[in-house]
């Protein structure tokens, strides 16, 4: 029986050139996974670092841990279906995703929609800003350290959900704002119930501006760490907060007014720095001038019609649907079958917590969503996220990463 040859030939050993010794002066690098299930990243995403010593030199988001997979259920589901599915896109600013939605099927449609509704659209949207900014700033101080917080933005957070519970009927997925008006006319008292919230929110700001100042290690855990140049934001699509905690004034609200912003006044707070802490101070302000959108849309809310009038579009009120024929009838219809847009494309994008979400949207002439894009600010800033983190100290990185304010269901739909 004939012997296996050896693997290694010595022959062949003996006569092959020296291996070079490694340089010895060359960095050591080492590879490090950074989740998908790690606390910091609020989310299953996954960052593969490549470290020298304690120094970050290249980092890779790796997504797609959380594809719901929404874009493509638009397109089975009717018109009226489809909101439903906005609420989930981004947890934490479900009604911006409505109200998008909505503006943008309703350009199709040529829907004009009654100034009431529009004014609450606004304050809705103004309510889900300071409630998406209370959670990054309760959780981002959390990782950093700083338990207090936490429990402090998470208090007029559920007052927030109370106000949405109540006007709704849900605490988060509300699918309140619609094409063609809102799902419900806001019930009595709810007016007086957000005045009373908003007239001690400014406060509770100030609360948390000297809570956080008056601590030194909070100014050295966010000083000076997480830059990155504003060109190379706007390279890779960076927009909300981030941009404007850079120095550049842009919001769409003002550049591209949609839902009667034109007509209320507030300004867009920038800083210099372009750090943790100029982001943080950024979304602070930004909470302060929401307070005062959403008092000037108590202050001057129009009256009339929360709906538009297009029967074939909006439900009808439930009373007239129980005694009229004819509402019962288009109740039917756009329940079982939807109601049928006209062909075309558009775009529209507004001003969400995180920066400027966008929905393009195809429609074939039938009661179902062609195409349903959504250009979410969550991805479009994750994009930075190796620039962020270049020649940064690991121990820093969760300050830079949470700055972002992401949420991973809105990274990959």
């Amino acid at each position: 029986m004939s012997k296996r040859p050896l693997d290694t030939d010595p022959v062949a050993t003996l006569s092959a050139p020296a291996v070079e010794p490694a340089n010895p002066s060359a960095p050591r690098l080492m590879t490090l996974n950074m989740g998908p299930q790690h606390p910091s990243t609020h989310g299953v995403l996954r960052i593969m670092l490549e470290l020298e010593g304690e120094t970050i030199r290249k980092a890779l988001p790796d997504i797609g841990f959380l594809h719901t997979g929404i874009e493509k259920q638009c397109e089975v589901n009717t018109w009226q279906q489809a909101v439903t599915l906005t609420d989930r896109v981004d947890y934490l600013s479900n009604l911006s995703n409505n109200l998008v939605y909505a503006l943008a099927v309703e350009k199709l449609l040529q829907l004009e929609i009654p100034a009431r509704a529009q004014w609450t659209r606004v304050l809705l949207a103004e309510l889900t800003r300071i409630n998406s900014h209370l959670v990054w700033l309760g959780t981002h101080a959390l990782d950093i350290g700083a338990m207090t917080m936490f429990f402090y933005c998470f208090r007029e957070r559920e007052d927030i959900l109370r106000l949405f519970e109540m006007v709704s009927g849900q605490r988060m997925m509300t699918s309140y704002i619609r094409p063609g008006g809102l799902a419900l006319e806001p019930p009595r008292g709810w007016d007086k119930a957000v005045g009373k919230f908003i007239k001690a929110f400014p406060s509770k700001v100030d609360q948390y501006e000297a809570l956080l100042d008056a601590n030194p290690i909070w100014k050295r855990r966010t000083q000076g760490v997480g830059f990155i140049s504003l060109e190379d934001m706007l390279d890779l699509g960076v927009t909300g907060p981030m941009i404007r905690g850079a120095g550049l004034k842009w919001d769409i609200r003002k550049s591209e007014p949609y839902s009667s912003y034109e007509k209320f006044t507030f300004e867009i707070p920038t800083r210099k720095e372009n750090d943790v802490y100029a982001r943080y101070q950024v979304r602070l302000a930004e909470m302060r001038e929401s307070a005062k959108i959403v008092v000037q849309a108590l202050e001057g809310m129009p009256g009339g019609a929360w709906q538009a009038d297009a029967p074939h579009v909006v439900l009808p009120d439930r009373e007239k649907m129980k005694t009229q024929m004819e509402a019962l009838i288009y109740h039917f219809k756009i329940v079982t079958e939807g109601y049928r847009v006209p062909a075309g494309e558009v775009y529209q994008a507004i001003e969400s917590p995180r920066g400027e979400i966008a929905y393009y949207i195809v429609s074939d002439g039938t009661s179902k969503p062609y195409r349903v894009h959504m250009r979410t600010p969550s991805f479009g800033n994750l994009q930075a996220l190796p620039v962020l983190l270049k020649d940064t100290l690991i121990a820093d990185s969760i300050a830079a990463l949470g700055s972002m304010d992401f949420v991973l269901g809105d990274t990959d739909r």
